[in-house]
């Protein structure tokens, strides 16, 4: 990925399925469902650059459109010629262009709370954020107030007191690498003009079998916003987990690993029944 080393999972054998995270996060968010997840398929969970163990650089190209090249560049150096893909949040908006870059390569789409320009949650966040005083301040007051990491992990789930301390720690560790809230903040810059480029680039993925799935209690990511997406990605299936936050397979991955191999199922024998033209 642009010349970057770059840390990832990978288990099983089988169909690639590869994980995507989402902003500020990293493939430490899905050690709970891997296993499941790879008992007949090839997992890939990349630490993206600018997050987590893999490198920043400091011309990270910040742009979503970015983000999705580098994840093709990530299936490039992987070998993985056609996946199923799973994209959490930020991870799943990356998803969203990756699969209009390159739909013949995607067999299905899984999409967890994706950010979308119909989510009025956080606007005001990122409108502050796009201040430059605060732009400038913000990584080195983040990187010194580490309780106030703990409060954003905590808000992303449905019920917070099933975050764990070991949880807490995993998430914060990499906050503190250099250039991650650097990254985040540019991120943020192209906000407005990275959700028209996704909400263009949803005509070209419609053809591709897309499961949205949402946590009732999504407080990061509008949960009313997933029936607007699913408007305009016909045929896409809708999955709510009562109860749980932003990160469904943090808090019910044995429900979140069903619904996931479930779909796959449905879709694969909708393929098999289906009449060659």
């Amino acid at each position: 990925m642009d010349g970057l080393q770059v840390r990832f999972w990978q288990a099983g054998s089988g169909p690639a399925l590869v994980l995507v995270h989402g902003l500020l996060s990293y493939s430490f968010s899905w050690r709970g469902v891997i296993t499941s997840l790879a008992q007949d398929r090839q997992v890939f969970a990349p630490d993206m650059p600018g997050a987590g163990f893999s490198q920043c650089g400091p011309n990270l190209d910040c742009r979503l459109l970015g983000a999705a090249r580098r994840l093709l560049g990530f299936l490039e150096a992987a070998g993985i010629r056609s996946c199923d893909l799973i994209g959490s949040s930020y991870g799943g908006a990356t998803a969203i262009i990756l699969a209009g870059l390159i739909p013949s390569r995607i067999r299905n789409l899984v999409l967890v709370s994706p950010a979308n320009p119909w989510s009025r949650i956080g606007r005001k966040r990122l409108a502050l954020l796009r201040n430059p005083l605060i732009a400038r301040l913000f990584p080195k007051v983040a990187r010194a107030v580490r309780p106030m990491h703990k409060y954003f992990v905590r808000r992303m789930w449905g019920d917070s007191r099933l975050v764990t301390a070991e949880t807490l720690e995993g998430y914060v560790r990499p906050l503190l690498q250099p250039g991650i809230f650097e990254h985040a903040v540019k991120t943020v810059r192209t906000w407005h003009a990275d959700m028209m480029e996704l909400e263009s680039a949803l005509p070209r993925i419609a053809d591709i079998p897309t499961l949205l799935v949402w946590g009732s209690k999504d407080r990061v990511v509008d949960p009313t916003s997933a029936e607007l997406m699913a408007k305009r990605l016909p045929g896409a299936r809708v999955a709510v987990l009562q109860g749980a936050g932003h990160l469904p397979y943090e808090e019910c991955p044995e429900e979140f690993c069903r619904i996931i191999q479930d779909f796959l199922c449905d879709v694969s024998a909708e393929d098999i029944a289906r009449p060659a033209r």
